[in-house]
Order: structure tokens, then C-alpha cells, then sequence
């Protein structure tokens, strides 16, 4: 499992710069006004910094970006790395530096001059997010994580700060862990392992076996795991740091370990993909982790239901009836769409049994999503106004693109089944609209409700700005500030 890079803070200390190991970062503002640390830095490398930061390659730096001087003389250190930097960087721009200054330290140690400049907590916030990596599976493994050391004026305050953003960091890294594991080791039953262990950070952890689920009706959900070896299995998380009697938000997350599309059998090609398609429930797992890292002062419950989508003589067909928990009746037209029969009863038990304030579902729903937003964006139903935009302020903060699309009538008059009360997929057209549409039928009228289709967001090829490819946390940040700001009770 992913480690975060080891993160102190200390108070300034230009003398131990001499002999420091790995990196020095150091900022530097666009006055050229040069902090202590980097007026002792010039000195030792013989007016380096000066030279560098009167050249015409630096005037054409952009605000955030770094200038590297390696093998600086006068120092032990590798490279002294410089970013131009203003006093008060936004938050957005600061965690964007710091998740380059770990990219250019790669493993190695790395001290940050963090004295006149503010966004301590989110430049160290940066530097935990982009320093992941996962190679579990790899028999060479890569060189761990050298410590990040920064040195403050006020270094008490800035640990203060940081905490709940490491705290959310760490929640991040517990869902790309999951998301990135692949299917013969990420069962359903390894899953509910994983998440059991969220007991030790005071999480309180139930789990519904298969006999379970059938007592309380859950044909939409069994019917998806049926024909795999795999049992199907749904988790609740309850984090209990409200005040007693307050209703919890409700998190549900689609958790598919492996989806073969079922008899309607994805194409072979990219199929080694659908190893994320739990990456729903693996946000939720992330959130509840932070949540109780940072012990917030919030009321909140985490469900996933857990499966797995196989092909097999036991297998859901096409064409097959089932009966959802609520009682409605649903035509299976294609059993490839599995998540949505997944969530719908995961959402009315947590209704049901839980009688959340609000309640949120995330899944990596419909290729449809990614077709319309690509990988920039997750797409963002709701019911409710206040909430989602809410949710939107709180997804625009962290920096994880989010963007509301449309419900209506139309969309939903497309799920009628001459043979039952609705059928599984509305056809190509608006296909994730309708797979909403879907969902919103099994949310109490009085329900302020969102749903997150993730499946362009969950799992990239290429790096981003705070993460490297593959798994990525999406929705574990925006989420906790979303709790933070609507559901949390200050003392």
C-alpha cells in the first residue's frame, strides 16, 4: 500500500541549509525581494539565485512555475529549486506547487523555505497528493518517498493547518489503493477486509451478507453478482462525530470489482480496465477514511455494494425480470448496465434504515459520461438546488471538475418496459441522463439527493497536475469540504 511522503515542519534554520540532503525549495516573489533562507542560499552559491532570477528566462516564468539550479556549489544539497511565487497564492495555485516540487524531488528528500509565503498547509497538501505511487505488484519496487521537511516561521500553526488536509490526502491514497488494485485481489470479500480495518480509526463497520441482502429484497443488487464465484456483499461505514440524533449525510457508492458486462459482454479491448468499475465505492471508503483522520464534527454514513459482473450459466439474462427492495419491477434489457441496479437498492435501504439528511451516489456509472464531459469532468445530477451547488462550490475549491447536467420527464418516459414498472437502460441516446433517471426513482420524494457519474474522472491514462495516471481519489476532497461546509458543527 501507498505511503504518504513523511511531512515535518520546523522553525527556519539558514544554517543547516549548508547540509541539507535531496532539494531546497525556496520562493521568490515577484519583487525579487529575496527571504532570509534565500539571501543565505545566494551567499552559498555565490550569488546564484541572484543571477537566475535576473535572467530573461525567468522574467518569462510563469507565477507557479520552478527554475531548478543543479549541483548548486556551496551546498550538499542536489538542487536548489526555485518558484516564482507571490505572497498569497491562491489555494488552487499553491497545491499545484507543491505537487511539482515532488515531482522534480522524485525520492528525494526535500526541505521547503516556506517563510513569507502563506498556503503553507495547501503547498504541503500538493506535495502529499502527487507523491503516490502504486507498485504493490511490481517485483522492483520503486525508491520510497524521501521526507519533506518545511521550514516556517510559525512552524506550530502550519502543522495545525496542514493536519486536516494530510488527513484528506491520506483518504485520497486509501482510494487510489483500492481503485488501482486489480480483481483477483480486490474480491468482495478482500474489499469488506479493507474496509473492517477502517474500525481502528473509530469508523463503526456492518456488513450484509448475501442472505442478508435477500431478506431485505435486494433483487437488483443480487441479481448482478449472480453469476460470480464472488459473493455479493453490502458495507455500511458509520462516522459518528455529530451531535447524537442528527441525521447523517448518506454517501453510496457502486462498488463492481470486475464488470465483464455480463452476458451483454464488453468488447475484449480495454476490457482490463473495468478493474476501476468499484471506483464509486472506493470514493466513499476514501471519505469516511478522512472524515475520521481529521475527526470531523459531522454525522456521516458510507454504503457500497460490492459485486462482481460475470458471465456464467447462473448469470441475469437479458430480458429477465427483477424485483428492486422498493418493489419495483425492472426489465434487465442489457446487463451491462449493472450499476444502476447495484445503487438502487444500496440507496433505499440507506433511506430506508438510515433516515440520512441528504444523500449522495457515486459511481462509474456510463461510458456516455465520458463521450460528453471526457476526462475533465465528473457529471452532476441533482434534485436538489441548495445541495448540489453546494457540492459544485466545494468540487471548484479542490480543484475537481464537476459540471450539473440535465433531469426531465423526457429522459425518464424513456426506461418504460411493456413487462415491467421500468427497464435498465433508455438506449443510446442521453445515456447518462437516463441511467439518473433511473436512480432518481428510487429517491423519496423528500430527498435532497446527488448523483456523480465518476467513470471519466475515476481512472486516467496520462498524469494530472495532483496525481500521477492511473487511480486518481477523485470526489475524496471535494466531498469532505462539501461535509465541512454544509454538515459540520464547529464546538
Amino acid at each position: 500500500m501507498a505511503e504518504l511522503r513523511a511531512l515535518s515542519f520546523l522553525p527556519v534554520d539558514t544554517d543547516a541549509l549548508t547540509t541539507v540532503p535531496g532539494r531546497i525549495a525556496v520562493f521568490i516573489t515577484p519583487d525579487l525581494k529575496l527571504s532570509a533562507g534565500a539571501r543565505r542560499l545566494n551567499r552559498l552559491t555565490k550569488g546564484a539565485l541572484a543571477r537566475a532570477t535576473a535572467s530573461e528566462a525567468w522574467d518569462k516564468l510563469a507565477e507557479g512555475k520552478v527554475m531548478s539550479l543543479n549541483w548548486p556549489a556551496g551546498l550538499e544539497a542536489d538542487a536548489v529549486d526555485l518558484v516564482k511565487l507571490s505572497r498569497r497564492p491562491s489555494h488552487s495555485l499553491a497545491r499545484k506547487v507543491g505537487a511539482a516540487l515532488a515531482v522534480a524531488a522524485g525520492a528525494s528528500a526535500m526541505t521547503v523555505l516556506v517563510e513569507g509565503t502563506n498556503r503553507a498547509e495547501e503547498i504541503a497538501l500538493g506535495v502529499a497528493l502527487r507523491g503516490y505511487g502504486f507498485d504493490d505488484h511490481k517485483t522492483t519496487k520503486a525508491d520510497a518517498f524521501g521526507p519533506a521537511t518545511f521550514m516556517c516561521a510559525k512552524p506550530e500553526e502550519a502543522a495545525a493547518a496542514a493536519a486536516p488536509r494530510i488527513a484528506v490526502a491520506e483518504g485520497v491514497h486509501f482510494t487510489r489503493d483500492l481503485v488501482n488494485e486489480p480483481a483477483n485481489v480486490l474480491t468482495t470479500t478482500e474489499f469488506v477486509t479493507r474496509l473492517e480495518a477502517l474500525r481502528d480509526l473509530g469508523v463503526e463497520v456492518d456488513v450484509l451478507e448475501e442472505a442478508a441482502l435477500a431478506k431485505l429484497g435486494m433483487g437488483a443488487l443480487l441479481c448482478v453478482g449472480q453469476g460470480s464465484d464472488s459473493p455479493s456483499k453490502v458495507v455500511i461505514m458509520r462516522w459518528t462525530g455529530g451531535a447524537k440524533g442528527d441525521a447523517p449525510l448518506a454517501l453510496i457508492g457502486k462498488g463492481v470489482v470486475f464488470d465483464t458486462g455480463g452476458i451483454s459482454l464488453k468488447p475484449a479491448a480495454g476490457m482490463e480496465d473495468m478493474t476501476m468499475d468499484m471506483g464509486g465505492a472506493g470514493v466513499v471508503a476514501g471519505v469516511m477514511h478522512a472524515l475520521a483522520k481529521r475527526n470531523a464534527k459531522a454525522n456521516v454514513v458510507g454504503m457500497v455494494g460490492l459485486v462482481e459482473n460475470m458471465p456464467s450459466g447462473n448469470a441475469v439474462r437479458p430480458g429477465d425480470v427483477v424485483t428492486s427492495m422498493k418493489g419495483d419491477t425492472i426489465e434487465v434489457v442489457n446487463t451491462d448496465a449493472e450499476g444502476r441496479l447495484v445503487l438502487c437498492d444500496v440507496m433505499w435501504h440507506a433511506q430506508e434504515a438510515e433516515k440520512p439528511a441528504a444523500m449522495i451516489d457515486l459511481a462509474t456509472l456510463t461510458g456516455a459520461c465520458i463521450i460528453a464531459l471526457g476526462h475533465e469532468n465528473a457529471a452532476v445530477f441533482s434534485n436538489n438546488d441548495p445541495l448540489v451547488g453546494a457540492f459544485l462550490k466545494a468540487a471548484e475549491a479542490e480543484d475537481e471538475g464537476a459540471w450539473r447536467m440535465p433531469l426531465g420527464q423526457a429522459y425518464d418516459d424513456m426506461l418504460k418496459s411493456p413487462v415491467a414498472d421500468m427497464k435498465n437502460v433508455g438506449g443510446r441516446p442521453a445515456g447518462s441522463i437516463t441511467a439518473a433517471q433511473f436512480l432518481k426513482r428510487f429517491v423519496k420524494d423528500d430527498m435532497p439527493w446527488i448523483h456523480l457519474d465518476i467513470a471519466g474522472v475515476a481512472h486516467v491514462k496520462s498524469d494530472l497536475d495532483l496525481s500521477p495516471k492511473g487511480a486518481t481519489g477523485w470526489g475524496v476532497r471535494a466531498l469532505d469540504r462539501l461535509v465541512a461546509d454544509m454538515f459540520e458543527k464547529s464546538e
